[in-house]
Formats: C-alpha cells, sequence, structure tokens
C-alpha cells in the first residue's frame, strides 16, 4: 500500500509547526536543553527548531518523502532525553503539569511509529 498523503501531510505539519515554535517562542524549550550538552541552550533550541523544519519540509516533498521520514523518527529519538529531562524538572509542579511532563515520554513511540510507516509507504495504522 503506498503512503497515505494525507498521513504523510500531517507529519510534515507536525514537524513544521513544532519547528516554528521552538524559533518563534524560544524560552520554554531551552529549559528542556540537557545541561550535558555543549553550548547555549538558545544555540540547540534553534537548531532543533531548524532541523524539525527541514525534516518537515522533506516529508511533504514526494521525492524525499522516504528520507524524510526517516529523519523524522531519528529526530523523535534524539529528542527523547530531552522529554525525560521536562519530566524531572517538572516533578514537584501541580499534578496536571506533572501528567503532561510524563505524557510526553510514550507519546515518543507512536510518534516514531508513524515516521517509520511513512517511511515504509505504509498508510496510518488500522483502527480498531
Amino acid at each position: 500500500m503506498s503512503a497515505s498523503p494525507r498521513s504523510a501531510r500531517l507529519l510534515s505539519g507536525l514537524l513544521i509547526g513544532a519547528g516554528a515554535a521552538h524559533l518563534a517562542a524560544p524560552r520554554p524549550f531551552d529549559a528542556l536543553v540537557p545541561r550535558s550538552l555543549p553550548g547555549s541552550p538558545r544555540t540547540w533550541t534553534r537548531l532543533s527548531g531548524i532541523a524539525e523544519i527541514a525534516v518537515g519540509a522533506a516529508v511533504a516533498a514526494p521525492r524525499t518523502r522516504r528520507t524524510g521520514a526517516l529523519a523524522a523518527a531519528v529526530l523523535f529519538v534524539a529528542v527523547f532525553p530531552a522529554n525525560v529531562k521536562m519530566a524531572y524538572d517538572w516533578r514537584h509542579r501541580p499534578a496536571p503539569l506533572r501528567a503532561a511532563a510524563l505524557a510526553r515520554l510514550p507519546l515518543q513511540a507512536p510518534l516514531v511509529l508513524w515516521a517509520l510507516r511513512v517511511h515504509r509507504g505504509e498508510g496510518p495504522a488500522p483502527r480498531p
């Protein structure tokens, strides 16, 4: 089955939207950058925003969709440490914020699988 153009468009939109958010309002993302990374958090926030936009654009274009989707899967894995840091840093926040931070952790798995389905040219996952 060929990749669902709608699924690829949605994945592309998610990536481009997230990348734009990193560039338009970087401060909240700066706090998620693990301290073990060299350089300034703002640099990492900007680089990750640019990477998300570039990967999203690659997913949007049929000629680069498979490569872009594979890059998206790698990107979703690469940002996982930031989600772990957020969950740890927010452990003393009010319950709804703590829950949101913890919910980001298992959310990475379906994002990676979605990107891999687009990479393989498969349609969306079957509905139960």
